[in-house]
């Protein structure tokens, strides 16, 4: 096994990314190489980023590749707003996809901040 692969932050990433996949298909056609593809580079960016930075020896480099992982989750949270205001998602959907970024994002800054 992995060292990311124990980290909570990183599985609760990759459940985020797959709701993200699912919820991406409600984007409209003319939306979807946009907004759609926007926001699944950014969902999978996440995930991505926190197993780079946990196999870094340095410590600069691995704060360097958590910082780019919750950029990502601040993007996944402004598309998903931008998405809410588009009607593309409901508020209630909106809330559960912000709480789960927010918890991601605070573990994200604990990893950080730790290292």
């Amino acid at each position: 096994m992995f060292k990311f692969e124990k980290l909570d932050v990183w599985q609760k990433s990759i459940s985020l990314d797959e709701k993200i996949l699912m919820l991406s298909d409600r984007i409209p056609q003319r939306e979807q190489f946009s907004l759609g593809e926007q926001l699944r580079r950014a969902s999978l960016s996440i995930s991505t980023n926190i197993a780079e930075g946990s196999g870094r020896e340095g410590v600069k480099e691995a704060r360097y590749f958590y910082n780019i992982a919750k950029r990502s989750v601040y993007e996944v949270v402004s598309l998903l707003a931008i998405m809410r205001n588009r009607g593309y998602i409901e508020e209630s959907r909106y809330k559960e996809f912000y709480q789960d970024a927010d918890e991601i994002a605070k573990m994200l800054m604990g990893l950080i901040k730790k290292r």
